[in-house]
């Protein structure tokens, strides 16, 4: 359980933490402010030119998980728009850290993930433990929704602990057509998180998650920031961090270069 001895702001309240100790998530609506989201908005247009020319490049329409037109998944570009960490290591996310992690947290992962309006852009259930692997502690991801999520542009749905009775990693099957990484094959159709621009869904690494297709004419964008207590070490190599991690919190204190 996170430290008591840290005195919160009151974005999160004793009963969000309680839901998120209980069903793994809990939803903040509108706390970004005007010009966070500008801020955010902006490096969204910056990550889409970035996979675009990467495909140029390559000459190909696909990418890893990445689809040109489609879904994009641009990771750590707060490396190159350092704006950005003004958001990563706010108050605001230092005090969801608190209230979910506890005293100590590092950035693990940064990523956008953003939907054309495309018919052919869900992505499958999994948890994002899964593309990690087994051998770590839950970390924590904000689903940040950088424009209005409706059930037509598709939002993620969730399903809560008390629903899928899974608390920790299950083992993760590659769909061969998508490359995603698929962990739940049953008929739950989970909870979708429609909200407003300027929400954050926060839920747990192990929470199972999917998103619905993009139907409309407009880009559904999201901002993805993780974070964790420990330092996640790569698979075969405890020496080598997998991701980020630079600290952020330490002993409740934000200690980020921003």
């Amino acid at each position: 359980m996170p430290s008591t001895d840290v005195v919160h702001g009151g974005l999160v309240t004793p009963e969000l933490r309680a839901q998120y100790e209980n069903e793994g998530y809990f939803v903040l609506e509108r706390v970004l402010t005007d010009e966070q989201l500008e801020l955010l908005r902006g490096g969204a247009r910056y990550s889409v030119d970035k996979l675009d020319a990467a495909m140029d490049e390559a000459g190909v329409d696909s990418i890893g998980i990445n689809h040109r037109g489609k879904r994009y998944f641009s990771n750590m570009i707060y490396r190159d728009r350092p704006e950005l960490r003004t958001f990563l290591f706010s108050d605001t996310v230092a005090e969801i850290c608190r209230a979910t992690l506890g005293d100590d947290a590092y950035l693990f992962w940064e990523q956008y993930v953003i939907k054309a309006g495309d018919p052919d852009t869900e992505f499958s259930w999994h948890q994002d433990s899964g593309y990690v692997h087994e051998d770590h502690e839950p970390y924590l991801t904000l689903w940040i929704a950088l424009d209005d999520v409706t059930l037509d542009n598709g939002p993620v749905y969730l399903l809560p602990y008390s629903r899928s009775g899974i608390r920790s990693y299950v083992k993760h099957i590659t769909d061969p057509v998508s490359n995603d990484r698929v962990c739940y094959f049953g008929s739950d159709p989970g909870v979708p998180m429609t909200a407003p621009a300027g929400s954050i869904v926060v839920f747990s690494s192990v929470v199972m998650h999917r998103s619905g297709p993009n139907l409309t004419d407009r880009h559904r964008r999201v901002y993805l920031a993780q974070y964790s207590k420990e330092i996640i070490t790569a698979k075969d190599d405890a020496a080598t961090p997998q991701g980020s991690f630079e600290p952020f919190l330490a002993g409740g204190q934000l200690v980020a270069d921003v």
